[in-house]
């Protein structure tokens, strides 16, 4: 698999950016629903003072941009730097409006869709926005013993509460479905762009059908000596790791040449080397 080029990347974070703002901005904001983030500051501010949601986002964001390059270099923050002005743009040229003011449910469900897949495609780069996710990481490296995850949830659990003191309890139990459904959809999409599938392949014919791995899927396979328990005899067993849609070729192989092969399949939450993700 070849890597991405660069303007793939910083495309993606574009429109990434571009989700969390309509999320936030179109979404949340009119629903009074605070998730967290700096952009749940953003929105407890609009409230209280009237400050716009891109001037508190960028606000907030510069001393901990300060504060990261000092400890973390320049190289860390440079795509997160691109992303959080992405963000902080779509809040500044997004429309007013609000998609589905009257619902908090559906604000809360499909906000939290589309900041999750905008979320996601941030993520993909190895970026962040900024916010909670940088402070949590400049914390983490003065209280190493808890990770950025641990630190984020405390953090963002303030952010929370501190919105229910704003705009009440039922506002801030609907931010929580939205914060998991982000959580979710983030992580589904990460995740599932690099899962693949192994398959443990046991058969008489396995030179047939690793001959087949090889031409037919230009796929790599690995040949394992096995001992059958019940039968006592030795045997050979197939190992080779494919994507998720070559799962399906690599069935048809193995049902062409051997019907009655016992085949094991499983997922693979990730996979470093030639043909997936590089190093």
């Amino acid at each position: 698999m070849k890597r991405r080029s660069a303007a793939v990347d910083y495309a993606l974070i574009v429109v990434g950016a571009l989700l969390m703002g309509v999320a936030i901005k179109n979404i949340y904001d009119p629903a009074n629903m605070v998730t967290g983030g700096v952009s749940g500051v953003a929105i407890i501010a609009k409230e209280l003072w009237g400050v716009p949601l891109w001037l508190t986002n960028t606000a907030l964001n510069i001393p901990l941009f300060i504060a990261a390059m000092y400890l973390m270099g320049w190289t860390f923050i440079k795509r997160t730097l691109f992303a959080t002005v992405m963000l902080s743009l779509s809040l500044y040229i997004l429309p007013e409006g609000a998609f589905m003011q009257d619902d908090i449910f559906l604000s809360a469900l499909f906000g939290g869709i589309i900041s999750g897949v905008g979320t996601g495609m941030v993520f993909l780069v190895s970026a962040t926005t900024g916010g909670t996710d940088m402070l949590a990481a400049l914390i983490q490296k003065r209280l190493k013993h808890y990770t950025i995850a641990q630190i984020m949830q405390v953090l963002d659990g303030l952010i929370v509460l501190a919105g229910a003191t704003v705009f009440g309890l039922h506002a801030a139990l609907y931010a929580l479905i939205a914060i998991f459904c982000v959580a979710k959809i983030s992580d589904g999409l990460i995740e599932g762009l690099k899962f693949s599938k192994q398959a443990y392949i046991i058969s008489d014919h396995f030179r047939e059908i690793a001959d087949a791995i090889l031409n037919e899927m230009s796929r790599g396979v690995t040949g394992l000596p096995a001992r059958g328990m019940y039968s006592n005899s030795e045997k050979n067993m197939l190992f080779c790791v494919v994507s998720k849609k070559e799962i399906v070729q690599l069935r048809e192989i193995v049902s062409r040449f051997d019907p009655r092969a016992f085949v094991i399949v499983s997922d693979v939450r990730e996979v470093f080397g030639e043909g997936f993700i590089e190093y």
